[in-house]
């Protein structure tokens, strides 16, 4: 595809990357998109590059602008590999006459590239470079998420390059959010949000805050990765408002895997108690689900049960494997218990309620609950009322 005039003399010159299916973790089941942007002015200015297998994708929309040897500025919002991998290639095919970046965006592309003698310009917030009819304001946006992050607003246009927030891991032909259903766009937004800024959240509400306070007139939010927002850049900003304070609806996640099919039968009975309360319920088997589609699920979640059979006197890996995942995103607010099946030592469900305990999740009884061999029609009433218990709980506070 061509590159994408989004606002007078500013075009999309970025890369689409099809085939990415594992981003650290992250099920990019759909793909994703290295979005960089060319500013066409008095000084002809591109803001970030893309991964280093996407560069010749780049060069070929720039030369549909300009030619390469034009390019005076470049700005780097995020030293991330996916958008500077192709950062000294870039150098060595414009030659620019600056660079602007953060103070720790300095120190960062002299770890990555060791790249010393280069025009550096170390920018803050409040910093503002003109380039000729357009002027480019600096935010810096330290750990959202590395240091080095930072924004580009370009007041002429009412238009925020906004590095890695307010993006999703989607690939399309489109490059707009009206373009797409926005349905399938706010999941996307969603999933990105709880697996790549939800540790960050008290950060993102400051943010907000400053971004308020320096009364931006913004109509377009143009993200480093997916659809650039020019219908509904409020839209955005209120969801990750409300993701970044982890408001939670009347829903609940239960996460497990099975051996045998005892933990899953437990599963299935807490669910029925829960759904029977009226809470909005998703049994989420870790044979099926990615960890990285539970936490979105997670997001607007109030109550999470957990549960793992038993095996060499601990957790069932995949179990070990989200609760380590979920630890480190660090959810807030959740009400919920531990369970599981066992043949013998049963040590699992006890494991789980201590992660439950580190995460700070309210658990709604004593005990983890554990259930020895294959769960009778007694132990399957008990889970039932516990799905019950922690629907009741879940009203009380939702």
């Amino acid at each position: 595809m061509k590159a994408v005039e989004i606002k007078p003399d500013i075009y999309w010159v970025g890369a689409i990357d099809w085939k990415i299916r594992d981003f650290h973790g992250y099920s990019t089941y759909k793909g994703t998109t290295y979005n960089a942007f060319l500013i066409k002015d008095a000084k002809v200015t591109l803001v970030d590059t893309v991964k280093a297998p996407f560069f010749n994708q780049m060069i070929h929309h720039i030369k549909e602008i300009v030619e390469p040897y034009e390019v005076d500025y470049m700005v780097v919002n995020h030293v991330e590999m996916d958008h500077s991998g192709s950062f000294l290639q870039a150098v060595e095919t414009f030659k620019p006459k600056k660079i602007f970046c953060s103070e720790m965006g300095k120190k960062a592309l002299l770890q990555h590239f060791h790249s010393i003698d280069l025009p550096y310009e170390v920018v803050r917030t409040g910093d503002y470079v003109s380039t000729g009819k357009k002027t480019l304001h600096f935010i810096e946006t330290r750990m959202l998420h590395w240091p080095d992050s930072m924004f580009t607003y370009i007041p002429e246009d009412k238009l925020l390059i906004s590095s890695d927030a307010f993006g999703q891991h989607w690939a399309t032909s489109a490059r707009f959010d009206d373009e797409v259903p926005s349905d399938e766009l706010m999941y996307h937004a969603a999933k990105y949000y709880a697996n790549i800024l939800l540790l960050y959240s008290p950060l993102v509400q400051k943010l907000l805050t400053k971004v308020k306070e320096l009364n931006l007139d913004i109509d377009m939010i143009a993200p480093d990765h997916g659809l650039i927002w020019r219908k509904s850049p409020g839209k955005i900003i209120e969801a990750y408002d409300r993701w970044s304070r982890q408001e939670a609806k009347r829903k609940a996640i239960v996460v497990y895997d099975t051996m045998w099919h005892s933990t899953e039968k437990m599963a299935n009975a807490i669910s029925d108690g829960l759904i029977d309360e009226g809470i909005e319920t998703l049994p989420m088997s870790l044979k099926v689900y990615h960890r990285s589609d539970i936490i979105t699920e997670l997001l607007d979640s109030k109550g999470l049960a957990i549960g793992s059979p038993t095996l060499n006197n601990g957790l069932f890996p995949t179990v070990a494997d989200i609760l380590t995942y979920m630890k480190g995103l660090k959810p807030l607010g959740k009400i919920g218990f531990a369970f599981g099946s066992y043949g013998w030592s049963g040590e699992a469900a006890g494991i789980i309620s201590q992660y439950l305990s580190d995460m700070k999740v309210e658990q709604i009884i004593d005990q983890p609950f554990r259930i020895q061999y294959v769960p009778d029609h007694e132990a399957l009433k008990k889970c039932y009322e516990l799905g019950r218990k922690l629907g009741e709980r879940i009203k009380e506070v939702v």
